[in-house]
């Protein structure tokens, strides 16, 4: 079985990595006011360089910035949008880990003018990561449409803007084009929707969370997954586009539970993406069953190594979980990758740097050794 020559890649990785402690410092005196926006982005630019160097010295054959420019892997970009405000309110997702309870907060969002493309979001962020590779592919992260309205909700859109919400939905799709059209015209062509709602839904305790701020929580994932269809049908030819769907990662916490069952019949039947990367590393995230619905053509990023913990797996157990996987969907559909980004948010997961760099090597070492 051949080595894959496009996205997603055999030994692949979700996108964020940790941030090195000069960058972390660099942050904390920007926000302090002793270093000015220049000075932070040439300490980005040195951490960059050095993490997409990491990527390529390891084999990866995607690499990406770490997301080192973001705070958040998805309100950086959301706030960014047209017509989306950030507001004094307060978004609470309740975190949990083997220790216990906590959250993950940010400030809220509203919706308070048609949404649309202003200009293209992380634009130079992607520029600066294409000029720096040299083997590897350069790979670009954003959220999915979906999570603009899985954060706020209905309740966030003002209907004196949007009486019928049929036109939010087109906006957002259509603001979403431009934003896929303008990424292509620069030369992506790897990008990633990351989408934690529709890992989210297959939990009854989210979906009743849901139901009680009056979304129809059965539903839902039907009305992502037609938006984002939307928002890729002209996507760039040969632009390969993949989603990842996880529980929840903040210091090392999760927010949902249970496996990919409730959705995906209709996730993988229609979404319209080229992979799914899918959280598999532990029970908390079911078995591999709902991946019969998988059809031919598409690629399944099988997230077995845990960004969560430091402890690295065994590869001899990585594959049988591999060839278990492999009951429901051919071989040559699978590749491997870890569960997660290792740092969702600026404060990142509790593993080390060495840690990080340990868990990489050993997917493309399991990589080789399944596919060749």
């Amino acid at each position: 079985m051949s080595e894959r020559t496009e996205a997603p890649f055999r030994a692949d990785h979700v996108g964020s990595l940790l941030r090195p402690p000069a960058l972390l410092a660099a942050r904390q005196r920007h926000a302090a006011g002793e270093l000015d926006a220049e000075g932070l982005r040439a300490a980005e630019d040195a951490a960059i360089t050095d993490a997409v160097a990491m990527q390529e010295e390891i084999g990866l054959r995607a690499a990406t910035d770490g997301e080192f420019r973001r705070t958040s892997w998805h309100m950086d970009f959301i706030y960014r949008l047209g017509g989306v405000r950030k507001t004094d309110e307060q978004i609470r997702v309740r975190m949990v880990n083997e220790q216990g309870e906590g959250a993950f907060t940010s400030a809220g969002l509203a919706v308070q003018e048609k949404v649309r493309l202003d200009e293209p979001i992380f634009a130079d962020d992607f520029a600066y990561l294409r000029d720096r590779v040299t083997t590897a592919v350069p790979k670009l992260t954003i959220p999915s449409p979906s999570m603009v309205h899985y954060r706020g909700g209905s309740a966030a859109i003002d209907r004196s803007v949007y009486p019928d919400v049929e036109e939010f939905w087109s906006d957002l799709s259509a603001a979403y084009a431009d934003e896929v059209r303008a990424l292509g015209e620069l030369g992506c062509r790897y990008l990633q929707l990351d989408d934690t709602s529709l890992a989210y839904l297959n939990d009854p305790a989210q979906r009743a969370e849901m139901a009680a701020r009056g979304e129809d929580a059965d539903h839902q994932h039907l009305r992502y997954i037609k938006q984002i269809n939307a928002a890729i049908v002209d996507r760039p030819a040969g632009m390969r586009v993949t989603t990842h769907m996880c529980r929840g990662n903040f210091r090392s916490s999760w927010a949902a539970e249970g496996g990919y069952d409730f959705v995906a019949e209709a996730l993988f039947g229609e979404l319209a993406v080229d992979g799914f990367f899918c959280e598999f590393d532990d029970e908390r995230s079911g078995g591999f069953a709902p991946l019969r619905f998988v059809p031919p053509g598409k690629q399944v990023v099988l997230g077995l190594v845990t960004t969560k913990r430091g402890a690295l797996e065994d590869a001899d157990a990585l594959k049988r979980r591999i060839d278990e996987a492999a009951k429901y969907v051919p071989l040559d559909q699978l590749c491997l990758s870890p569960q997660c980004g290792f740092s969702s948010t600026v404060e990142g997961n509790e593993l080390t740097q060495a840690d990080q760099v340990a868990k990489l090597r050993l997917i493309v070492q399991v990589a080789q050794d399944v596919w060749g």
